[in-house]
């Protein structure tokens, strides 16, 4: 259930986005918004002497963390982003959970590409695909397309690479501590590298810029804390738990469907929703088979 909050949430980013883009550039507006984000989570930390005496015990990690999946990986993002058009970027962005898997092969012992796993990825990759090649948006004339594309890729391999660091060495390391720490740092590294590229964007803003950002900041430290709390239970394999990443384009078409005018369902998106559930059906019916036989 905290998978699919968090899902949720990272669905109704897009919109928020795109809002956001119309009056800043992306490094700027992405850093602004991880910065108040990780400003956002400090007071849920009880304590303040406490929680810098954490940061400081665990600064590696968290300069770890900040960098390689706040600065370095939302860089990327809304870097290819801008350069492909949406169904593809969406469809791209949408294999995460197959490079995430891919990275926990290799780096972790305990969470090995198995057949059922594999199944579910194709089906969950084939229903991303069908929901995007939906979109009327897929085609576009560009020569940055081939180079937003791989910068996407990137993207999914180094978030692949960021779960499985926090799943590794943030163990002892509160999540709370860890998100807002991290945010900031990222957040502020991100600031700092735009200024130079991009320039500064100093307003006057509309209404609903602030309400984007604000959205923004707020689904970030929400989503990214609970992803966090997640890895670090016991039990909980990072390819697993980043299968649930599939259901982002399903909530974020009938987000689309619910909130833009003219967007409404068509065959391809709800077959597409269909295929993705057969994949997390497929990837947790073994699971459930294995807890009721636990069962007295």
């Amino acid at each position: 259930m905290l998978a699919i909050i968090a899902c949720v949430l990272w669905a109704t980013a897009f919109t928020g986005i795109k809002i956001g883009l119309r009056y800043t550039p992306p490094l700027q507006f992405a850093g602004t918004r991880f910065f108040i984000s990780g400003l956002l989570l400090l007071p849920f930390i009880r304590q303040i002497s406490l929680k810098f005496r954490i940061a400081r015990k665990y600064w590696k990690q968290i300069v770890v963390v900040g960098i390689l999946q706040i600065t370095l990986q939302y860089a990327l993002f809304y870097t290819g982003v801008s350069m492909v058009p949406g169904a593809l970027g969406a469809m791209v962005v949408g294999s995460g959970p197959l490079f995430v898997t891919l990275v926990a092969h290799f780096m972790l012992k305990n969470d090995r590409l198995t057949v059922r796993k594999s199944v579910s990825i194709a089906l969950g990759l084939l229903g991303v695909a069908i929901i995007s090649l939906s979109r009327k948006e897929l085609m576009v004339e560009g020569s940055l397309i081939g180079l937003g594309i791989a910068v996407l890729i990137l993207n999914n391999g180094l978030a692949g690479i960021g779960n499985v660091v926090v799943s590794r060495t943030a163990v002892g390391l509160p999540p709370l501590v860890l998100s807002s720490f991290s945010m900031i740092l990222g957040g502020a590294l991100l600031y700092l590298i735009a200024l130079p590229i991009e320039g500064f964007a100093c307003g006057p803003f509309p209404l609903e810029y602030y309400g984007a950002l604000a959205w923004l900041s707020f689904l970030s430290a929400a989503a990214i804390t609970i992803w966090y709390i997640l890895l670090n239970r016991p039990g909980v394999k990072v390819s697993d738990l980043n299968m649930w990443k599939f259901i982002i384009p399903v909530m974020g078409a009938i987000l689309s469907w619910a909130v833009l005018p003219g967007e409404k369902p068509d065959m391809y998106s709800v077959l597409g929703m269909v295929v993705i559930a057969a994949a997390l059906l497929v990837l947790n019916l073994k699971k459930r088979n294995r807890t009721l036989a636990a069962l007295p």
